[in-house]
């Protein structure tokens, strides 16, 4: 290891370390002197059009770059001359970015690869499950690495109890693995690749309030690795504030940059909580940590199984009544006469509860809070102070006719993802929620997150108020019937001759196995909606490469196609479908 000799020297004014600093970062490390810091790490925007409170990230290519270009010449100037960058980047812009750094006067050491399961995917390439994580330095033979605190286990140690081991471990490679138990073809204990799990909204390490939180145990090695106790750390993009988290619990000095004034003001509260010494959170075993999912489940088969957790989602036995006048306080004061279930569905009433929460000062994460607030009501605490639903959530079981049936694909898939959960697990917790939202969106694009999620809600009440009804009174087949159309993901079927009158649908794959059933208003619509020239293009059905459409003319009042609907999902549980909810 090399230290800089001019260690000490153009230190930023203490003012400004241990902030957060709300602004943009160009214009924030442009207060900083010139090789003052030890360690940058970046996880910037990908500019993929994720959905941040304030920033753009769906900017034109071009700019994209300038911009990026600018901030990283100010990571180079403000690091020392044995400073390191980090930077965290997707696929789109990996390549152009590593070409950046190094033009700006950075040399690559590492670019490794964070591998995980459960990407996002995609339709007409491969399922995305990597990211890109590049280790610069300003000067490729000086520069701080500390080899000795950051050794993991060697296969000599763990897998062939060899006495010539090393007994400090060996170096991590360059491949890390999120969910190495999901790898059991795959990756073998003696190949040493770095294992951390991603940081799901389940965890507890979860900060709650932003999307993209990276996993503590992984900064931790690369702050480990690249400075030492006391060292100045710098991020950027400050986002959940992970990074200064993590280097305020390591011992070493820090401070941030965030655009978003929320953002900022979160991760205060988060900093607030934190001393130096703290344990990280996270394993650093992920295999002891994270439950296996080897034996794997179909979709189907994961609702069948599916366990309701409403009495672990409803319990809690305050130990600060503070929290609890806190938490009240806060929801009787932005309600507005709804409903809990409405404010936590409401992508704007629900942050206007965490607001009002923050402000009062409680230490608690969002999805914390939002599960607080399930707890009281269930606990009656909410009615035992006087506070009730007075103002009702209109939408119409028609009105929702035209994106119902997305909201139940988005929780079904969603619930085949996370077997353990139910719809106010995904509503409490910022990532699910959207990423709820952005399936219900692939399917019918153009609606409210609200109008989704509210679908969803209104569905479960009538899942849940389910009777049985006779099933062979209308003489339709989900699996035989007559009235057969085909649907490929390469082209759309003819829906003129299909009546413009109420009745029920059936989806087959390509092996007559039932993927969904439901019931409609109006049967041509809904199909031309779904399949037709206006449909979005990312529709399910292309992983089957057609469909078998079969439908059925019910003249009968709505609440006799829903219960006919619902009893040929109860019978055939098709998997797209939720099935009858208890």
């Amino acid at each position: 290891m090399v230290r800089n000799p001019l260690s000490g020297a153009n230190q930023p004014p203490s003012v400004l370390l241990s902030q957060i600093h709300e602004g943009d970062c160009v214009a924030g490390m442009r207060q900083l002197p010139g090789g003052s810091v030890d360690l940058a790490f970046a996880d910037p925007p990908f500019n993929i059009g994720y959905d941040y409170d304030v920033y753009d990230d769906s900017r034109e290519s071009n700019q994209y770059l300038q911009w990026s270009r600018e901030w990283i010449a100010e990571v180079h100037r403000v690091l020392k001359p044995t400073g390191a960058f980090w930077l965290a980047i997707g696929d789109e812009y990996a390549a152009e970015l590593k070409v950046a750094a190094t033009t700006t006067g950075f040399h690559c050491r590492s670019w490794v690869i964070w591998y995980y399961t459960f990407g996002v995917h995609c339709k007409l390439k491969f399922t995305r499950s990597h990211a890109h994580l590049f280790h610069f330095v300003k000067d490729p033979k000086k520069f701080t690495f500390n080899h000795e605190d950051i050794r993991v286990p060697s296969a000599r140690q763990l897998v062939y109890a060899d006495k010539r081991a090393n007994s400090k471990g060996r170096m991590p490679d360059d491949t890390w693995i999120l969910r190495p138990q999901d790898l059991v073809n795959g990756f073998t204990a003696d190949e040493d690749v770095w294992y951390f799990p991603r940081v799901a909204g389940t965890f507890k390490e979860r900060a709650g309030f932003h999307g993209c939180q990276m996993p503590e145990q992984l900064l931790a090695r690369i702050i480990r690795s690249c400075s030492s106790q006391g060292d100045i750390v710098i991020d950027p993009f400050s986002g959940s504030s992970t990074t200064v988290a993590v280097a305020k619990k390591l011992g070493r000095r820090w401070l941030s940059f965030e655009l978003s004034p929320e953002y900022a003001a979160l991760g205060r509260v988060r900093l607030e909580k934190i001393r130096e010494g703290d344990p990280l959170d996270g394993s650093p075993e992920p295999q002891v940590s994270a439950p296996s999912t080897a034996d794997g489940r179909s979709l189907h088969s994961a609702k069948k199984t599916r366990k309701p957790i409403r009495q672990n989602l409803f319990e809690w036995t305050p130990t600060n009544e503070d929290d609890v006048d806190a938490i009240i306080e806060a929801f009787e004061s932005v309600h507005q006469g709804f409903s809990v279930d409405r404010v936590i569905a409401d992508p704007v009433l629900v942050q206007a509860f965490l607001d009002a929460c923050l402000a009062t000062g409680i230490a608690m994460s969002s999805i914390e809070l939002c599960r607080r607030l399930f707890s009281l009501r269930h606990q009656g605490r909410l009615a035992a102070v006087g506070i009730e639903t007075t103002q009702p959530t209109r939408f119409t079981w028609r009105e929702q006719s035209a994106y119902r049936f997305a909201s139940e694909m988005a929780w079904s898939q969603l619930s085949g993802e996370h077997a353990n959960l139910d719809l106010e697990d995904f509503f409490c917790d910022p990532e699910l929620a959207h990423q709820f939202d952005q399936l219900a969106m692939r399917f019918a694009p153009g609606y409210r997150p609200l109008e989704y999620r509210w679908a969803a809600i209104t569905l479960r009440k009538i899942r849940v108020s389910y009777n049985d009804a006779n099933v062979t009174d209308s003489g339709f087949d989900p699996l035989a019937s007559e009235t057969v159309l085909r649907v490929t993901s390469q082209s759309t079927a003819d829906f003129s001759k299909v009546p413009e009158v109420a009745g029920c649908y059936s989806l087959a794959d390509e092996d007559n196995q039932l993927v969904f059933i439901d019931e409609v208003q109006d049967l041509r619509t809904r199909l031309s909606q779904q399949f037709g020239p206006e449909s979005p293009g990312l529709y399910p059905a292309t992983k089957f490469g057609s469909l078998t459409v079969r439908y059925v003319a019910i003249a009968n009042a709505g609440d006799a196609r829903q219960s006919f609907a619902n009893s040929l999902i109860q019978k055939h549980q098709p998997s797209w479908n939720l099935g009858l909810l208890v």
